[in-house]
């Protein structure tokens, strides 16, 4: 009797835990069923800025260059023979006139050479002198067969003999005296004294530079422009030309020489302008800016649509096409929008298709996004005036050159 009320005892209560763990698991599932949804995860910050066309008037792109105004002829002043220098009459930055004397050797040694060679030279004349009597008489008395025909003979070869002796005293002597009127060094151009080289006392050897002249007359603007540049620069390129030293001032320029080869240490190329009208307030020495513009009329119409200089940390690939990521205006996430660009440079890339004015392109860290992700774009740290992702205002892809070049040591983010 007793174990039977336990048994129902015990089947009562394991009813009543299991009806309580049935319970207890629909409230859990109803409690999970209402609990509030996550909030979605807030834009990604990214490094962008609107970037605008860096088409210029008519078409054309144009390339800034620092530039330094040179002499067009220029050379080093020498002494042709060695000797010690004893005097300077000119220092840097003296005029000289064409033939001015500027130094002087000691010409001591020179003056006895020459003296030597026309003591030589009289010597040789008096030899020829009674060489030439001899052969008169000689040959007057050979005439009348009063000596034999062998004398007659050694007295002309004793007069040619004593030709060829003056000839050369006299050649003797002119390199003696050209070697004294070498000891006096005058300025062969009219010019400009541009450096010193040597100094009073000094023993200086033949063709060692004494002074630095540069030519008057024309001068050259020189540049010195990247290889990827060297197809958009052509002879007779017209350009623009403004100095600080001469605020307000722009002189018109053009191509006069493009050098062949690379400088070995800049694996630059060294490009002379002329300039229309030269100006006398222009003088050597003085640095500015030249733009250019590269494009001919041919290669401007082939461009088609608008260009567009961004930095090369903006660049993509989408597959095997270049790519920029592009932020949509109307939701704010990210488009990898394919380009097509026609050069490149170390720190810029010139995009010729696939961008619109205006749109916004990220500038750095685009190995970290992904398509459709919402962004807030915000500007570099450095950009305090808001400028645009581009040429400055003027439209200079090459000012722009110079943004992209420090944006990756000044951007927090971009890549190394």
């Amino acid at each position: 009797m007793n174990t039977c009320l336990i048994s129902q005892s015990f089947r009562r209560a394991s009813g009543s835990l299991a009806r309580l763990t049935v319970v207890t698991a629909v409230a859990l599932a109803l409690a999970a069923c209402h609990k509030a949804q996550e909030a979605p995860a807030p834009p990604a910050a990214v490094v962008a800025l609107p970037v605008h066309s860096a088409a210029g008037t008519g078409g054309e792109i144009t390339i800034r260059y620092p530039v330094e105004v040179t002499a067009r002829y220029s050379n080093p002043m020498a002494f042709r023979v060695p000797g010690k220098l004893i005097e300077r009459t000119v220092r840097i930055g003296d005029i000289v006139k064409k033939g001015e004397v500027v130094a002087r050797l000691d010409p001591l040694d020179a003056q006895k050479q020459a003296a030597s060679a026309q003591a030589s030279l009289r010597a040789a004349e008096h030899r020829l002198l009674f060489a030439k009597q001899q052969l008169d008489r000689d040959t007057a008395q050979s005439a009348q067969n009063l000596i034999a025909a062998n004398q007659l003979e050694q007295t002309q070869d004793t007069f040619t003999a004593a030709q060829s002796r003056r000839e050369e005293a006299a050649a003797q002597w002119v390199l003696a005296s050209n070697n004294l009127k070498y000891t006096t060094l005058a300025a062969d151009h009219d010019g400009l004294i541009t450096s010193e080289n040597a100094d009073t006392g000094q023993v200086v050897a033949a063709g060692q530079a004494i002074y630095g002249l540069a030519w008057s007359g024309d001068v050259d603007i020189t540049l010195d422009a990247a290889a990827s540049d060297l197809r958009r620069i052509s002879i007779g390129q017209a350009a623009n030309v403004t100095f600080p030293a001469l605020a307000g001032s722009g002189y018109e320029a053009r191509v006069r020489e493009i050098t062949p080869t690379a400088d070995p240490q800049s694996r630059t190329y060294r490009i002379k302008l002329t300039l229309t009208q030269p100006d006398e307030t222009v003088r050597l020495g003085m640095t500015g800016d030249a733009i250019l513009s590269p494009l001919s009329a041919e290669e401007g119409a082939a461009s088609s649509g608008k260009t567009f200089a961004v930095p090369a940390t903006a660049l993509f690939h989408k597959d095997n096409t270049p790519a920029v990521w592009v932020v949509r205006a109307t939701n704010s996430s990210l488009e990898l929008r394919p380009v097509i660009v026609r050069s490149y440079t170390d720190h810029l890339v010139t995009v010729t298709g696939g961008l619109k004015d205006g749109e916004t392109v990220v500038l750095s860290g685009v190995h970290t996004v992904y398509a459709g992700e919402r962004v807030s774009p915000v500007r570099p740290l450095f950009d305090n005036e808001g400028e645009v992702a581009g040429p400055a205002p003027s439209g200079n892809p090459a000012e722009f050159a110079h943004y992209a070049a420090n944006r990756a040591d000044r951007v927090p983010g971009s890549p190394q």
